[in-house]
């Protein structure tokens, strides 16, 4: 039987997803990309064939791969990809196929976050971050080294918190000058910590939501929603429930296989990338005054 692929490559996570022609997922993974999206790839793919074993020999064959992520080109490339799409458009489609009656996604990941809005199936609007790394996983990952709580606990913490300290949300030097200040004045490390959480939330609703009107149903997605203070933190702000669903890192990558399946074009995909050696090279175009970046990826020194 057919299968597809998807995957999205961040900077600071990989996601991989194969599917059937159904849309259920037979297999998935999630690892960090650690700035080297060809080796987080290689990884990715080596995982996912294993897990695939699992099913009996030759009874799904991958015939199409999608990439999304910043490094979706790159990977589009060494993964002979039929189709190479921006995260907009993967994460609207991977939430649509398991949410059709949604109106409003939130997605936070590691260095960015965005907004969209979808209205009978259809983006109607969407809105990224600027370069404010406040409303971001990265500002709460930093944070958690400040104060020596592992990021993954920060959610349960933020939890046990009876009135979080406020925090200034603008950016994350205010609010990191805010949140020695506060801790040093004597507030409970776990009130700071939901506070924190609500600072992340109220950057992403005053930022990359300003101007958009929220609806419900809301889907949250991306690192950031596994937080369970963040999630709080929206429904308290936002006064509507936050759809969180367990595959919610992963819909970004469901989407691409989703594209790469309705697509309709078939490229056979050898796990055996994962052994291969893929090198890049870059050189300047000379052709103009520009002298545009070309980059070169060599399989095999070929």
């Amino acid at each position: 039987m057919k299968a597809y692929l998807g995957l999205d490559i961040g900077s600071i996570s990989t996601k991989g997803v194969i599917i059937n022609k159904e849309n259920e997922v037979l297999a998935s993974e999630y690892i960090w990309t650690q700035g080297n999206p060809i080796s987080a790839v290689k990884s990715l793919v080596k995982i996912l064939k294993e897990k695939m074993q699992s099913y009996p020999k030759n009874e799904y064959n991958v015939v199409a791969v999608g990439t999304t992520g910043s490094a979706r080109k790159l990977a589009g490339v060494i993964t002979d990809a039929v189709m190479v799409k921006n995260e907009i458009t993967a994460h609207a489609i991977g939430t649509i196929s398991l949410y059709p009656d949604v109106r409003t996604i939130f997605e936070i990941g590691g260095q960015d976050s965005k907004i969209i809005l979808v209205d009978n199936g259809i983006v109607v609007d969407y809105a990224m971050n600027t370069l404010c790394a406040a409303g971001t996983g990265s500002f709460l990952s930093s944070q958690a080294v400040r104060l020596g709580v592992k990021v993954e606990d920060f959610g349960e913490i933020a939890l046990t918190s009876k009135k979080e300290t406020p925090i200034a949300a603008r950016c994350t030097v205010f609010a990191e000058s805010d949140l020695v200040h506060k801790a040093q004045i004597g507030h409970k490390k776990e009130d700071i910590i939901a506070g924190l959480c609500k600072a992340v939330v109220l950057n992403y609703v005053n930022n990359v939501c300003k101007g958009k009107r929220i609806m419900p149903p809301i889907v949250f997605q991306g690192g950031v929603s596994k937080n369970a203070g963040v999630i709080k933190a929206f429904e308290q702000v936002t006064g509507f429930p936050v759809i969180v669903d367990k595959n919610s890192h992963l819909t970004g990558a469901l989407g691409a296989a989703i594209l790469a399946r309705k697509s309709r074009l078939e490229r056979p995909f050898d796990f055996n990338i994962s052994e291969f050696d893929f090198t890049t090279k870059g050189l300047e175009c000379g052709k103009c005054a520009n002298k545009c970046e070309i980059i070169c990826i060599y399989k095999e020194n070929q």
